[in-house]
């Protein structure tokens, strides 16, 4: 099939490379000249494990194209995948300013009917906004004569439907080949088919594929990124009680996990949530349910214990040390999560500029996402060294801060550890390891939802 994806970010340059990986003639557009240049030159602007590969292998082809062109894109696709950010505003929502003004040019240039694909996360009824906006720009073009009245009937053949991404950063590639379910929101039955097969490779071997109406789709996407959240803040809030009552949320975990209503998936206690989705889609859900007249009790609790969750931990250090001044720490993690470079609502930076602000100095490795902290997130901080080893930032430290769970942290050599730090001193915002096994090795070891 013929499609266009504009938007080259994470979830629209994954969309355009997978899709291209399966045969589909694809054409990714972005208003980014630089961006498209670096593509069109195998330059990946995102550290995503496998798209590096798949992008040049199908540019090498000819089955994925780069271009600032949508007009070119338009008239050379049958598909057209919005996958543009919808950044939160000021009272919440999601600001649909840069999905609209692509249903503006869509009305403004195509040729022929489309099927409009929402990939973007967006609130309840927005196709019905992207409708109404490709549709004004047709009749505009009716009045100034650029359209006859037969030729504005045909393109108004076009639909808008929703299909919400469920990609995991970090493993978006594999998310999207192998894919837990595929969400089609169609009122046509015939656009509902074309996307049934358009995504039938990803889905031969089990059956995946869930139609429903749009709205019900629109809806999915926010219900299903606050559930994960609420998971992640419950078991956080449990780790605040554990830890009160002398009980080791390490082992509540366990004890909970293997009842299969439960799982084990995202009840894991760490310093909270961040990332460009669960922030984001929380407050917009808040926003929808409140716009709707219902108070949403639930995801106003789940983003409040979340922003308390670093708090919480950063309390450890400011009670164990009581005056940071002067003190180094040592950050390990800076990327909200393992396998990406992304740092959006990280909860590195709130704990970083923390303890700068008290007057600490702090010296920092991530294996990918260091290049993002020294040159936007972390820009303008003071007191900041980068370091390209993870041993490196130890020296002098008065001790060691876990944020990121990378691979590479696992097993670290916890001698060499000893030898450099000022004093053996671990606070593990991931809970990644033994507290008896430190403490016999003569550390000072700080984990979360365990007393000291």
């Amino acid at each position: 099939m013929k499609l266009s994806i504009i938007g080259t970010g994470y979830v629209g340059l994954v969309t355009g490379a997978c899709f291209a990986q399966m045969g589909n003639s694809v054409i990714c557009v972005d208003i980014d000249e630089k961006k498209i240049n670096n593509l069109k030159k195998g330059i990946i602007p995102i550290y995503e494990p496998g798209l590096e590969e798949i992008v040049k292998n199908n540019f090498k082809i000819g089955t994925l194209e780069f271009t600032t062109d949508i007009k070119y894109a338009l008239k050379n696709s049958d598909i057209v995948f919005i996958a543009v950010g919808t950044p939160q505003g000021e009272d919440g929502s999601a600001d649909l300013q840069y999905v609209l003004a692509v249903a503006k040019d869509i009305g403004k240039y195509m040729t022929h009917p489309l099927i409009v694909v929402d990939k973007s996360t967006v609130p309840v009824g927005t196709a019905d906004k992207v409708r109404e906006t490709i549709k004004k720009e047709l009749e505009i073009r009716v009045e100034n004569k650029e359209l006859t009245e037969g030729e504005f009937k045909e393109l108004m053949e076009f639909d808008v439907v929703s299909n919400p991404e469920f990609l995991k950063e970090g493993d978006a590639v594999n998310d999207f080949l192998k894919p837990d379910r595929v969400v089609i929101g169609a009122d046509n039955e015939k656009s509902m088919e074309i996307l049934k097969e358009l995504y039938a490779p990803f889905t031969r071997s089990h059956e995946r594929f869930i139609g429903m109406d749009v709205r019900s789709a629109e809806l999915t996407k926010y219900a299903a990124n606050a559930m994960l959240a609420t998971k992640i803040s419950f078991m956080n809030e449990m780790a605040k009680i554990a830890e009160a009552v002398g009980a080791d949320i390490n082992k509540v975990r366990v004890g909970i996990g293997s009842d299969s209503r439960i799982g084990y998936s995202f009840i894991y206690p760490g310093v909270g949530y961040g990332g460009s989705c669960f922030p984001k889609d929380v407050k917009a859900l808040e926003k929808i349910a409140i716009d709707a007249g219902v108070e949403p009790k639930i995801i106003k609790a789940v983003e409040e214990v979340n922003k308390e969750q670093r708090i919480y931990f950063l309390n450890k250090i400011l009670n164990r040390f009581k005056d940071i001044k002067n003190k180094t720490f040592a950050i390990w993690g800076l990327s909200f999560k393992p396998e990406t470079d992304d740092m959006r609502e990280a909860p590195s930076i709130t704990i970083i500029k923390e303890l700068i602000k008290r007057g600490a100095k702090i010296k920092a490795y991530d294996p990918k996402a260091m290049n993002e902290a020294k040159n936007f997130w972390l820009k303008d901080v003071k007191n900041i060294e980068y370091f390209d080893n993870k041993y490196d930032t130890l020296n002098n430290s008065n001790a060691m801060i876990l944020v990121t769970e990378w691979k590479e942290f696992r097993s670290p050599d916890f001698f060499e550890m000893k030898k450099r730090l000022k004093n053996p001193i671990i606070f593990d915002g991931r809970n990644q390891y033994k507290k008896e096994k430190l403490n016999e090795l003569g550390f000072e070891y700080y984990q979360i939802g365990v007393s000291s």
